[in-house]
């Protein structure tokens, strides 16, 4: 009876620190699927696999790391099964579906959103890892796999790329309505890496 209540105890700890990382592994899974529903459906398998690996978690350790390491793994599970599928990687049908927005700041997030779908996945996860999930290069190299100074230079080419695509570079693919300024970009990828964290 006492190893029953104990691991019941272990069980809703576990509970309530997942619980406390859903919008960070959310965030990550819109950021991988580009806001789809199927981002949704991926953060519920993911919690799902954690659940039932709850055993193999050990406490006290970096659980918001461990579950976008699963989220990873699910999502490029996902890939790899629905490889042959037709996709609406541009967003056509999905944009026709959604209302736009009518202030500024969600005109500029979305170009961003745009733009940042259009860098290559590598880079795209490890900006995504380190700028909107606060995650630091070693913690982003780890769930990566990868080695930190791949981590830092995927993030720094991230930024180069998507400052080109709104300052007009002509080696740089733009986002098919671009209506933020380059400064408001600097300012919101300043916002989201602080001066100290990014350098290489």
């Amino acid at each position: 009876m006492a190893v029953a209540a104990e691991v019941k105890a272990g069980d809703v700890d576990f509970k309530t620190e997942l619980v406390t990382h859903l919008s960070a592994v959310r965030a990550l899974a819109r950021s991988l699927c580009g806001g789809t529903a199927l981002a949704d459906d991926l953060t519920q398998e993911a919690l799902i696999k954690a659940w039932a690996s709850r055993d193999s978690f050990t406490p006290g350790t970096n659980m918001r790391a461990w579950l976008c390491t699963i989220l990873r793994n699910v999502f490029y599970s996902h890939i790899r099964r629905h490889a042959r599928e037709i996709q609406d990687v541009e967003g056509v049908h999905a944009g026709k579906l959604v209302a736009q927005p009518e202030q500024q700041g969600h005109v500029e997030l979305q170009d961003l959103a745009e733009a940042m779908q259009k860098l290559p996945e590598d880079q795209r996860e490890a900006l995504m890892l380190v700028a909107a999930a606060g995650f630091s290069y070693e913690e982003a190299a780890d769930i990566c796999g990868c080695a930190v100074g791949t981590i830092k230079s995927r993030v720094s080419r991230a930024r180069q790329t998507l400052l080109q695509m709104f300052d007009g570079g002509d080696d740089a693919p733009r986002p098919v309505n671009v209506r933020i300024n380059p400064a408001s970009l600097a300012a919101m990828m300043q916002a989201a890496v602080p001066a100290g964290r990014y350098r290489n």
